[in-house]
């Protein structure tokens, strides 16, 4: 891995664990083996290293999250598949992100006092709230899901769901709790099938077969 690999590496880990503000240079230059001169020949400052970051951040959570949606078909499916690439491939990813979602993190510690860059992480999570939507949609104009569905409701509760589930892992690193909440958002989406007519809002856990071995 190159140095600038590498200190991108490192400092995602880092930034998912303890955050932005609580990361010193002095941290992040020994993580990656470097001095201040290997670290300014890749990067300006410290924020430019953080906009560095969440760019790999990004690609790295569009390639696990995202993986397989294209081949399914199925509005319901195309969600429920997310949601278990985000819990198994995504925060199952323990060595790029330790500490959680660190889009979650760092838009937490961020929105006081540092808004300019709590904007450019939140971007990311806006897009997922549409493309939750649109996935919603679709289903409804298919015939999928049920035509009384309001699916801007629903796509915020699953959204503002995911990202309390991830910031209690974040906290916990429970799998036990973090697959519970992906079960009730999994039983919450079968209940919108016309074929289920009284939509679930709570659920005990993901069917036995999702749940992660």
């Amino acid at each position: 891995m190159r140095l600038k690999e590498q200190i991108i590496h490192q400092s995602m880990r880092l930034f998912s664990l303890h955050g932005f503000l609580n990361t010193s240079m002095r941290d992040i230059l020994e993580a990656a083996n470097t001095s201040k001169g290997g670290f300014y020949n890749h990067f300006k400052s410290k924020e430019d290293l953080l906009f560095a970051v969440l760019g790999e951040a990004r690609r790295l959570w569009k390639e696990r999250s995202l993986a397989g949606l294209d081949q399914t078909g199925s509005a319901v499916e195309k969600i429920r598949k997310f949601l278990t690439n985000y819990r198994d491939n995504y925060l199952g990813d323990r060595d790029s992100i330790p500490g959680g979602c660190i889009f979650v993190a760092l838009a937490m510690e961020l929105a006081d006092q540092k808004p300019h860059l709590a904007r450019e992480v939140s971007e990311g999570m806006s897009g997922l709230k549409r493309m939750i939507l649109r996935i919603l949609k679709e289903g409804i104009a298919s015939g999928e899901i049920r035509e009384n569905v309001n699916a801007q409701a629903a796509a915020e509760l699953i959204f503002s769901g995911l990202l309390g589930a991830s910031l209690i892992y974040s906290v916990d690193k429970s799998i036990e709790n973090l697959d519970r909440s992906i079960g009730i958002f999994i039983d919450y989406l079968d209940g919108l099938s016309p074929l289920n007519p009284s939509a679930r809002t709570q659920g005990t856990g993901p069917p036995k077969h999702e749940r992660r071995k």
